[in-house]
């Protein structure tokens, strides 16, 4: 089971990793004047916008809007935690990656669900936004699993007491 949380571990670096950089840089300019960016940061969005034809991004509808503001208000700072605990070995890692699982899970399934249902995204849309769901629902997995067999306190290290057996 360890390799296995290790793997999970690395898998969600590199997503964490991804959002740390993607979230200001790109998402914000969703909701943020176009001026506070460089002008290749906004070429580059518009370049995704058009290859991928992504019309949320190009047409920024209210609910689209409010969950890039999640994101960067919510999201992105919980991110940046969950990266910190993954390299400081935070026993907080758990809440953590589970609050943050939870929100994006919550927000790619409105997400996908508008995409789904006006039949306006591609398959090459869906494509790259089906993979954040996934990785939301590893996120929400691995805050569900404990990294060790002992359990901690609040107040510091130390094994929980032991349960009686019922007979």
């Amino acid at each position: 089971m360890g390799v296995v949380l290790k793997l999970v571990d690395v898998i969600l670096l590199l997503f964490f990793l991804l959002i740390a950089v993607v979230a200001p840089l790109i998402d914000a300019q969703t909701c943020l004047p176009h001026t506070y960016f460089p002008d290749i940061l906004v070429q580059l969005k518009t370049w995704y916008t058009q290859e991928y034809d992504d019309y949320l991004v190009a047409e920024k509808p209210h609910f689209f809007v409010g969950l890039v503001w999640l994101e960067l208000l919510f999201q992105w700072p919980l991110a940046l935690l969950n990266l910190y605990a993954i390299f400081a070995s935070k026993p907080w890692f758990n809440t953590t990656c589970l609050i943050y699982g939870v929100s994006v899970f919550t927000s790619m399934v409105a997400v996908l669900t508008e995409m789904m249902g006006s039949k306006r995204a591609s398959e090459k849309l869906l494509t790259l936004y089906f993979p954040f769901l996934a990785l939301s629902i590893l996120a929400t997995l691995r805050g569900l699993l404990n990294h060790s067999s002992k359990t901690t306190s609040s107040l510091g290290k130390r094994p929980a007491l032991a349960r009686k057996k019922r007979a």
